[in-house]
């Protein structure tokens, strides 16, 4: 219980702080140039998600780094056990890169600010006409070379299993052309969600080598999410094996 008190303290401390790092960006951002605000903006949300992974206990093992194409956008594709999830890719994946998002993170007052600023869009999955306009907005974000990230089953597993991929959810890499790159995530439901509190884990993060869907036979293509979804179960299996 300590350790998850002394985490949200540092969560909303952190929270204010942010506020003078924020001026530092809309400096840069209105008198240096996009390209040295978009470093920034990297570098500054790294060193939160990892300082938020620090202070939760959390050790992350990563394998795959490799796979992922330097010089290019791509769909990050990945299971969603907990609410670490989106730190833990922060933290790790040295790309910059927006998540597609729950619309409830949007209510979070300098958290959905830096957010918007890396990329991230949010859905509302209750709402078929904004989530149709979401996913358009993703699709031009990747086809201005701004990698994204999805977790097409919708929702926290909180637990190893994943869910059934939502119908669909590879839109953004249909109709965008770009690689998808397959994402497990195993471990990361026990650092919360395992035990209503911050709990100290070890979180594996194995990254798959890229699909691009064209390259896939006809019948893959027409199970593409189904596809994909096994690709990522592989990987979960392989760490098991590990």
């Amino acid at each position: 219980m300590i350790r998850t008190i002394v985490w949200f303290s540092y969560f909303f401390l952190y929270q204010l702080f942010s506020i003078v790092i924020l001026a530092k960006y809309m400096c840069i951002h209105k008198f240096g140039s996009l390209q040295k605000a978009a470093a920034y903006a990297h570098k500054i949300s790294r060193r939160w998600a990892w300082s938020m992974l620090s202070v939760a206990g959390a050790k992350v093992k990563v394998s795959g780094l490799d796979n992922i194409p330097p010089d290019q956008a791509v769909l990050f594709v990945s299971n969603h056990q907990g609410n670490f999830d989106i730190p833990l890719l922060i933290a790790t994946i040295d790309k910059p890169k927006g998540f597609v998002a729950k619309i409830e993170l949007a209510k979070i007052p300098l958290l959905s600010t830096w957010m918007k600023i890396i990329g991230c869009v949010f859905m509302d999955r209750n709402d078929l006409r904004q989530s149709l306009q979401v996913i358009s907005q993703g699709i031009e974000t990747l086809k201005n070379g701004h990698s994204m990230v999805i977790f097409p089953e919708g929702t926290r597993s909180q637990k190893m299993d994943m869910g059934e991929f939502k119908k669909g959810s590879l839109r953004l890499a249909t109709k965008s052309g770009v690689p998808i790159v397959p994402v497990g995530i195993s471990g990361s439901y026990k650092l919360l969600e395992a035990k209503g509190k911050i709990h100290p884990s070890i979180v594996h993060i194995t990254i798959g080598t890229p699909i691009l869907l064209s390259e896939l036979s006809k019948e893959e293509q027409k199970e593409s999410v189904a596809y994909v979804q096994a690709q990522i179960e592989q990987l979960l299996h392989d760490t098991k094996k590990a």
